[in-house]
Protein backbone atom coordinates (compact mmCIF):
# COMPACT_ATOMS: atom_id res chain seq x y z
CA UNK A 1 0.00 0.00 0.00
CA UNK A 2 0.96 3.60 -0.59
CA UNK A 3 0.08 6.56 1.56
CA UNK A 4 0.17 10.32 1.59
CA UNK A 5 0.57 12.25 4.81
CA UNK A 6 -0.29 15.90 4.36
CA UNK A 7 0.47 18.52 6.96
CA UNK A 8 -1.66 21.64 6.74
CA UNK A 9 -0.81 24.47 9.10
CA UNK A 10 -3.92 26.58 9.63
CA UNK A 11 -4.54 29.92 11.26
CA UNK A 12 -5.43 29.86 14.94
CA UNK A 13 -9.07 28.96 15.49
CA UNK A 14 -9.82 27.82 11.93
CA UNK A 15 -9.32 24.03 12.19
CA UNK A 16 -13.05 23.39 12.70
CA UNK A 17 -13.76 25.21 9.45
CA UNK A 18 -10.86 23.70 7.50
CA UNK A 19 -11.42 20.03 8.35
CA UNK A 20 -14.82 19.65 6.59
CA UNK A 21 -13.27 21.19 3.48
CA UNK A 22 -10.54 18.54 3.60
CA UNK A 23 -13.23 15.86 3.71
CA UNK A 24 -14.99 17.31 0.68
CA UNK A 25 -11.71 17.57 -1.24
CA UNK A 26 -10.72 13.97 -0.46
CA UNK A 27 -14.20 12.70 -1.35
CA UNK A 28 -14.60 14.60 -4.62
CA UNK A 29 -15.51 12.51 -7.72
CA UNK A 30 -12.14 13.23 -9.31
CA UNK A 31 -10.17 12.36 -6.17
CA UNK A 32 -8.13 9.18 -5.98
CA UNK A 33 -7.34 7.17 -2.90
CA UNK A 34 -9.23 6.97 0.37
CA UNK A 35 -9.29 9.29 3.35
CA UNK A 36 -8.11 7.40 6.44
CA UNK A 37 -7.38 10.01 9.08
CA UNK A 38 -7.67 13.73 9.69
CA UNK A 39 -6.19 14.85 13.00
CA UNK A 40 -5.45 18.13 14.72
CA UNK A 41 -2.19 18.43 16.65
CA UNK A 42 -2.60 18.69 20.42
CA UNK A 43 0.94 18.18 21.73
CA UNK A 44 3.84 19.29 19.55
CA UNK A 45 3.64 21.95 16.86
CA UNK A 46 0.12 23.33 17.11
CA UNK A 47 -2.51 24.39 14.56
CA UNK A 48 -1.61 21.54 12.25
CA UNK A 49 -4.01 19.23 10.47
CA UNK A 50 -2.52 15.85 9.57
CA UNK A 51 -4.33 14.10 6.71
CA UNK A 52 -3.60 10.45 5.93
CA UNK A 53 -4.85 8.94 2.68
CA UNK A 54 -4.30 5.44 1.28
CA UNK A 55 -3.71 4.40 -2.35
CA UNK A 56 -3.66 1.06 -4.13
CA UNK A 57 -0.53 1.83 -6.14
CA UNK A 58 2.13 4.48 -6.62
CA UNK A 59 0.58 5.77 -9.85
CA UNK A 60 -2.66 6.57 -8.02
CA UNK A 61 -0.71 8.33 -5.29
CA UNK A 62 1.26 10.44 -7.75
CA UNK A 63 -1.86 11.38 -9.71
CA UNK A 64 -3.53 12.67 -6.56
CA UNK A 65 -0.43 14.56 -5.49
CA UNK A 66 -0.35 16.20 -8.91
CA UNK A 67 -3.99 17.21 -8.49
CA UNK A 68 -3.05 18.96 -5.26
CA UNK A 69 -0.07 20.73 -6.77
CA UNK A 70 -2.13 22.11 -9.64
CA UNK A 71 -5.16 23.00 -7.57
CA UNK A 72 -5.97 26.63 -6.86
CA UNK A 73 -7.50 25.50 -3.58
CA UNK A 74 -5.48 22.49 -2.33
CA UNK A 75 -7.40 20.37 0.16
CA UNK A 76 -10.26 22.84 -0.21
CA UNK A 77 -9.01 24.97 2.66
CA UNK A 78 -6.45 27.36 1.20
CA UNK A 79 -8.22 30.34 2.77
CA UNK A 80 -7.43 28.99 6.24
CA UNK A 81 -3.96 27.62 5.53
CA UNK A 82 -0.58 29.12 6.30
CA UNK A 83 1.45 26.22 4.87
CA UNK A 84 0.95 22.92 3.05
CA UNK A 85 3.32 19.96 2.97
CA UNK A 86 2.68 16.53 1.48
CA UNK A 87 4.83 13.41 1.69
CA UNK A 88 4.44 10.16 -0.22
CA UNK A 89 5.07 6.89 1.59
CA UNK A 90 5.18 3.16 1.02
CA UNK A 91 4.07 0.83 3.79
CA UNK A 92 6.57 -1.45 5.45
CA UNK A 93 6.06 -4.39 3.07
CA UNK A 94 4.80 -7.01 5.53
CA UNK A 95 2.15 -4.82 7.17
CA UNK A 96 -1.57 -5.03 6.27
CA UNK A 97 -3.41 -1.97 4.95
CA UNK A 98 -4.71 0.51 7.50
CA UNK A 99 -8.17 -0.32 8.81
CA UNK A 100 -10.35 2.52 9.99
CA UNK A 101 -12.37 2.55 13.20
CA UNK A 102 -12.12 3.67 16.81
CA UNK A 103 -8.63 3.12 18.16
CA UNK A 104 -7.80 6.44 19.85
CA UNK A 105 -8.69 9.08 20.54
CA UNK A 106 -4.97 9.91 20.89
CA UNK A 107 -2.77 9.30 17.84
CA UNK A 108 0.99 9.77 18.01
CA UNK A 109 2.79 10.46 14.74
CA UNK A 110 6.53 9.75 15.01
CA UNK A 111 9.06 10.47 12.26
CA UNK A 112 12.73 9.50 12.25
CA UNK A 113 15.33 10.48 9.68
CA UNK A 114 17.62 7.62 8.61
CA UNK A 115 21.30 7.60 7.89
CA UNK A 116 22.29 6.77 4.28
CA UNK A 117 21.76 3.07 3.63
CA UNK A 118 19.63 2.70 6.72
CA UNK A 119 16.29 1.68 5.28
CA UNK A 120 16.95 -2.03 4.64
CA UNK A 121 18.40 -2.76 8.11
CA UNK A 122 15.63 -0.69 9.69
CA UNK A 123 12.95 -2.72 7.93
CA UNK A 124 14.63 -5.93 9.08
CA UNK A 125 14.87 -4.74 12.68
CA UNK A 126 11.25 -3.57 12.77
CA UNK A 127 9.97 -6.81 11.24
CA UNK A 128 11.62 -8.76 14.05
CA UNK A 129 10.54 -6.49 16.91
CA UNK A 130 7.18 -5.02 15.92
CA UNK A 131 4.92 -8.04 16.66
CA UNK A 132 5.83 -8.02 20.37
CA UNK A 133 5.63 -4.23 20.53
CA UNK A 134 2.28 -4.25 18.70
CA UNK A 135 0.89 -6.66 21.27
CA UNK A 136 1.60 -4.13 24.00
CA UNK A 137 0.27 -1.11 22.09
CA UNK A 138 -0.92 -1.37 18.48
CA UNK A 139 0.94 0.29 15.64
CA UNK A 140 -1.52 1.63 13.09
CA UNK A 141 1.03 1.92 10.29
CA UNK A 142 4.77 2.14 9.71
CA UNK A 143 5.97 3.49 6.38
CA UNK A 144 8.98 4.98 4.61
CA UNK A 145 9.30 8.05 2.42
CA UNK A 146 9.48 7.83 -1.34
CA UNK A 147 11.32 11.12 -1.81
CA UNK A 148 13.36 13.65 0.11
CA UNK A 149 15.61 12.68 2.99
CA UNK A 150 15.15 9.00 3.96
CA UNK A 151 12.66 8.85 6.82
CA UNK A 152 10.24 6.48 8.47
CA UNK A 153 6.94 7.47 10.02
CA UNK A 154 4.80 5.40 12.36
CA UNK A 155 1.40 6.16 13.86
CA UNK A 156 0.36 4.80 17.26
CA UNK A 157 -3.22 5.10 18.57
CA UNK A 158 -4.00 4.87 22.26
CA UNK A 159 -7.01 5.37 24.48
CA UNK A 160 -5.14 7.46 27.05
CA UNK A 161 -1.78 9.15 27.34
CA UNK A 162 -1.17 7.08 30.46
CA UNK A 163 -1.50 3.87 28.41
CA UNK A 164 0.95 5.26 25.88
CA UNK A 165 3.53 6.05 28.57
CA UNK A 166 3.09 2.66 30.24
CA UNK A 167 3.50 0.71 26.98
CA UNK A 168 6.60 2.65 26.01
CA UNK A 169 8.18 2.21 29.45
CA UNK A 170 7.42 -1.50 29.73
CA UNK A 171 8.58 -2.25 26.18
CA UNK A 172 11.96 -0.70 27.00
CA UNK A 173 12.21 -2.49 30.35
CA UNK A 174 11.45 -5.84 28.72
CA UNK A 175 13.94 -5.28 25.90
CA UNK A 176 11.19 -5.37 23.27
CA UNK A 177 11.65 -1.83 21.97
CA UNK A 178 13.39 -0.08 20.34
CA UNK A 179 14.19 -2.70 17.69
CA UNK A 180 17.60 -4.22 18.21
CA UNK A 181 20.07 -2.44 15.94
CA UNK A 182 17.47 0.06 14.79
CA UNK A 183 18.70 3.17 16.63
CA UNK A 184 22.14 2.80 15.05
CA UNK A 185 20.62 3.89 11.73
CA UNK A 186 18.86 7.00 13.05
CA UNK A 187 20.06 10.59 12.85
CA UNK A 188 19.20 13.13 15.52
CA UNK A 189 16.30 14.42 13.40
CA UNK A 190 13.24 13.03 15.21
CA UNK A 191 9.73 14.38 15.62
CA UNK A 192 6.71 13.33 17.63
CA UNK A 193 3.24 14.88 17.57
CA UNK A 194 0.17 13.76 19.49
CA UNK A 195 -3.08 14.48 17.67
CA UNK A 196 -6.80 14.17 18.18
CA UNK A 197 -9.19 13.17 15.39
CA UNK A 198 -11.41 15.77 13.74
CA UNK A 199 -15.09 14.98 13.20
CA UNK A 200 -14.48 13.93 9.58
CA UNK A 201 -11.75 11.41 10.38
CA UNK A 202 -12.54 7.74 9.62
CA UNK A 203 -9.92 6.91 12.25
CA UNK A 204 -11.18 7.97 15.66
Amino acid sequence: MYYELATITVRLGTAAQAAPRVGEYAGAPEAKGRLLGCWLSDIGELNRLYVLRGFEDEAELQAERQRGLLSGDPFGCAEFAVRFETQGYASFPWLPPVETGRFGPFFEIRTYELKPGGLAPTLEAWQAALPARHAMSPCLIAMYTLDGAPRITSIWPTATLEQRSKARSESVQQGIWPPKGGPAWLTTQMQSTICLPTAISPLQ
